[in-house]
């Protein structure tokens, strides 16, 4: 069990204002009802070192016990030293088991013969590549593979589908970045953990609001506009919202509809898994 030390100060905007210790205690629950639900008594996940895997870390010890969390680094030769140094500390923070497995054997020699692939083809590779690391440990450890990605992500299509974004159950999946930084700082996520420039590290000098284009601070207010409160676009613009902004955010929502379901299935029977078949998995117990 982790010491909570003394409430953190955060500006957070007020649209996304959170209680983080109603949050925290949901989610603990969550957790440890849904891991036993689905038989498990262990969780296994990847610790980058940034604030999701942090908090999802901190929530998994609490509710499992430390003991009973394997947090999972697994770097590329490119990836920041920093992070890892933060990874291992944070380990030591929670008390909780951890590995470390290099995925640059794995990368390097699939892309050996392919000189000219592209960052992205790499990033993703490199993606999917963990998750099948995770998937592994969650077999060799009989644990659930717990996920990290945020609201904003999935939002976004901020993620790799098949890999970060492929998890057994999601306790961050429901919450915006910036509520997640502010729930980490009242889980007691060391500051400089929390306030970590956000990047997926899969490539030199990545940042994630670069590739977005905009602050999370201000993504997080216009999702918190455009889906929670259900506004229209012309309806985001004139509560103050650039219109180059509101159509790029709107654009990314959209076309990424096909990674926030399961494989869209062609119906050709009455009863058809996904669409009419859709009893919770604990029917019939």
């Amino acid at each position: 069990m982790i010491a909570r030390g003394p409430a953190p100060t955060f500006d957070l905007p007020a649209e996304l204002a959170l209680d983080v210790v109603t949050a925290s205690a949901l989610l603990v629950d969550f957790i440890r009802r849904e891991t036993r639900k689905a038989g498990f008594s262990r969780a296994v996940m990847g610790l980058s070192g940034g604030v999701d895997s942090a908090a999802a870390a901190f929530l998994a010890a609490r509710a499992l016990g430390p003991t009973n969390v394997l947090c999972a680094s697994l770097p590329y030769r490119t990836s920041s030293a920093d992070s890892l140094r933060d990874a291992r500390r944070l380990v030591r923070l929670l008390g909780t088991r951890s590995v470390r497995i290099a995925i640059t054997p794995m990368i390097d020699a699939y892309f050996k013969r392919q000189s000219g692939a592209s960052a992205l083809r790499r990033g993703n590779k490199m993606a999917r590549e963990r998750m099948a690391v995770l998937y592994d440990l969650s077999a060799r450890e009989r644990a659930i593979v717990v996920g990290t990605s945020n609201k904003t992500e999935l939002l976004l299509g901020y993620g790799t589908i098949f890999g970060d974004l492929a998890c057994g159950i999601n306790p961050l999946g429901d919450l915006y970045k910036t509520q997640v930084r502010s729930l980490a700082l009242e889980l007691g996520v060391p500051r400089n953990v929390a306030f970590k420039v956000p990047t997926a590290d899969l490539w030199a000098g990545q940042s994630d609001e670069d590739e977005i284009g905009y602050r999370y601070r201000d993504v997080d207010r216009l999702l918190r506009l455009l889906v929670d409160r259900r506004a229209t676009p012309d309806e985001a613009v004139a509560a103050g919202f650039p219109d180059r902004m509101v159509r790029r955010i709107m654009k990314r929502i959209v076309r990424s509809q096909f990674k926030r379901r399961t494989p869209l299935i062609a119906k050709l029977s009455p009863r058809t898994v996904g669409i009419d078949f859709l009893y919770p998995r604990d029917w019939g117990r």
